[in-house]
C-alpha cells in the first residue's frame, strides 16, 4: 500500500494490544478506530463504515470458548456484507478460526502476533475489500471445470489461499495436486516470494534431510560446502512438499519440532534460525490409516492439516473429461505445428467411456501421443490409443482358479505382471493394484522383483 487508505477497526478488550495496534498500523490506514466493547461495533459500523474489522474472539473474563467472536462476526457480516473481517485468536483457537473462515472471515491473526505478518494480513484483507477492478488479480493456473465438486474446492481454496494457514492436498496420482499448490501460492499474499518443491517420492531420505534443512560443510563426507535448505529458500513464501507419506518416522519428528518453532538447524550445525514459510502438503495415502497403524505422527498430521483439500479423481468428474481433452489438443496442435485438430464423436465416446486410473496426467498423455501420431485434421477413436489393461483402482487382478498357488505366491505374481503391462511405471501400479506405493516398495523388496 503506498499511501494511506481504508477505515480499520480494531475490537479487543485489551487497552495495550488497542494501543500496539493502532500505533503499528496508523501509517498504513487512513483512519483507525478502537473498540474496548464489542456491544459498540453496531454503532461503530454505521458511523465509520469500516472496510477491514480486526476481532478478538473472546472479550468475557474466563470465557475463551470463541463463542462471543462467531457471534459478532455474524452480526457484522450481516449489518455490512461487504467488510473483511480477521480475527485476533490464541493458538490453542486456530481450529475455531478455521471454522470461523467458512463462516465468512477473511483471515486470523494468532496472538502473539507478528508486526510484520500483522500488518501483511491486514493489508492484504483491505486489497480484498477493493472491487475488482482496482488490483491485478493473477490468472489461474487451474483447469477447474464444470464438476460440482470442482466447484466447491474452488471456493475453498479461494477462501483459505488468501490466509497463512498450513494446507494438506488428498488425492490420487495426476489429480494434479502440485498445480493447486501453485494455485494456492498464486492467490495468496505471499505469492511474490518463492514456492519450494520437494518431491519425497523421488528423493532419498539422506538427500532430503539436506535439501530441507541444509548443511555445512563437513557435515558430512559430501557436504563440501554450505547449503541452505528449501526452508530457508522459501522465505517469505510457501514450500510445497510432495508425497508428505514418504517421510520416515524419525524425520516426521524433526520437521513437526522445525514448524513449531519457526526455526531450523541445518544439518552439523547447533544454531537455530529464524523462518517464516507457508507450508503445503500433498499426498496419495491415507494419513489417518497409517497414524492407525503406527507410520505418521498423529501430531505431525493435526500440524500440517488446518485445512484439508481433497481433488476428486477424473472418474468422479466426467463433466471435465472433455474439455480437458480439447484443451491438451490444443495445447499439443500448437507445439507440434498441427494444423488445427478436432475430435470426432466416436473419438469423444471412447474418451469418455475409458476409467482413467491415472487420472488427468493419463488423459494429457493419451492427447499429447495422439497429436503427435495422427496425420489427419479430425481424431477419430481408432487415433486414440488407451491402454486396455488399466482397470478402476477398486478393481481386484484375478488369477486363473484353477492355478494352485498360496496367497503369498499369487500376490507375488500380480503385482509381477502389473509391473510388467505398466512397463515399470510402479506409480501406475500403485494405483491399479489399490495400494500404496511405499507398500508396492515393501512388497517388491519382499519378493525380490
Amino acid at each position: 500500500m503506498k499511501k494511506k487508505q481504508g477505515t480499520l477497526l480494531v475490537v479487543d478488550d485489551n487497552q495495550n494490544i488497542l494501543t500496539t495496534v493502532k500505533m503499528l498500523l496508523q501509517d498504513t490506514f487512513a483512519h483507525i478506530v478502537i473498540l474496548a466493547n464489542p456491544n459498540a461495533i453496531p454503532s461503530a459500523l454505521r458511523q465509520h463504515q469500516p472496510d477491514v474489522v480486526l476481532l478478538d474472539m473472546n472479550f468475557r473474563s474466563g470465557i475463551n470458548n470463541g463463542n462471543e467472536g462467531l457471534y459478532w462476526l455474524h452480526q457484522i457480516k450481516k449489518q455490512q456484507s461487504d467488510t473483511r473481517v480477521v480475527l485476533f485468536t490464541a493458538y490453542a483457537d486456530i481450529q475455531l478460526a478455521v471454522d470461523a473462515l467458512k463462516q465468512g472471515a477473511t483471515d486470523f491473526v494468532v496472538k502473539p502476533f507478528d508486526n510484520a505478518k500483522m500488518k501483511q494480513t491486514l493489508v492484504e484483507a483491505y486489497r480484498l475489500h477493493l472491487p475488482p477492478s482496482s488490483f491485478n488479480r493473477p490468472p489461474s493456473t487451474m483447469f477447474w471445470g464444470e464438476s460440482q465438486a470442482m466447484q466447491q474446492l474452488r471456493a475453498t481454496v479461494e477462501k483459505v489461499a488468501i490466509t497463512d494457514a498450513d494446507i494438506l492436498i488428498t488425492g490420487e496420482n495426476g489429480t494434479g495436486k502440485e498445480m493447486l499448490a501453485q494455485e494456492i501460492h498464486q492467490l495468496s499474499p505471499r505469492r511474490n516470494g518463492p514456492l519450494m518443491t520437494i518431491d519425497m517420492g523421488a528423493i532419498s531420505e539422506t538427500l532430503f534431510e539436506g535439501e530441507l534443512f541444509g548443511h555445512v560443510k563437513g557435515a558430512y563426507t559430501d557436504a563440501v560446502a554450505n547449503q541452505t535448505g528449501k526452508l530457508q529458500q522459501a522465505e517469505g513464501g510457501s514450500l510445497f512438499l510432495d508425497e508428505i507419506g514418504n517421510l520416515s518416522y524419525p524425520l516426521q519428528a524433526k520437521l513437526l519440532t522445525t514448524l513449531q518453532r519457526r526455526t531450523v538447524v541445518p544439518l552439523g550445525d547447533n544454531k537455530e534460525q529464524p523462518i517464516d514459510v507457508r507450508l503445503i502438503c500433498a499426498t496419495n495415502r491415507n494419513l489417518s490409516q497409517m497414524v492407525a497403524e503406527g507410520q505418521f505422527r498423529e501430531d505431525l498430521l493435526y500440524r500440517i492439516n488446518t485445512i484439508h483439500l481433497q481433488l476428486p479423481a477424473l472418474r468422479e468428474r466426467p463433466k471435465d473429461i472433455l474439455p480437458l481433452a480439447r484443451l491438451f489438443c490444443q495445447r499439443y496442435t500448437e507445439q507440434y505445428n498441427k494444423v488445427g485438430l478436432s475430435f470426432q464423436r466416436d473419438a469423444e465416446e471412447k474418451l469418455l467411456g475409458h476409467p482413467w486410473p491415472g487420472n488427468i496426467r493419463e488423459l494429457q498423455h493419451t492427447i499429447e501421443k495422439t497429436v503427435i501420431l495422427c496425420d489427419h485434421p479430425v481424431i477419430t477413436a481408432a487415433d486414440i490409443e488407451l491402454n486396455p489393461t488399466f482397470r478402476h483402482p477398486s478393481s481386484s487382478l484375478h488369477l486363473p482358479p484353477s492355478t494352485p498357488l498360496t496367497l503369498e505366491e499369487m500376490e507375488r505374481q500380480q503385482i509381477a505382471r502389473a509391473i510388467r503391462e505398466c512397463e515399470g511405471n510402479l506409480s501406475l501400479v500403485a494405483t491399479r493394484l489399490a495400494i500404496s506405493r511405499q507398500t508396492l516398495y515393501n512388497k517388491i523388496k519382499r519378493y525380490g522383483l
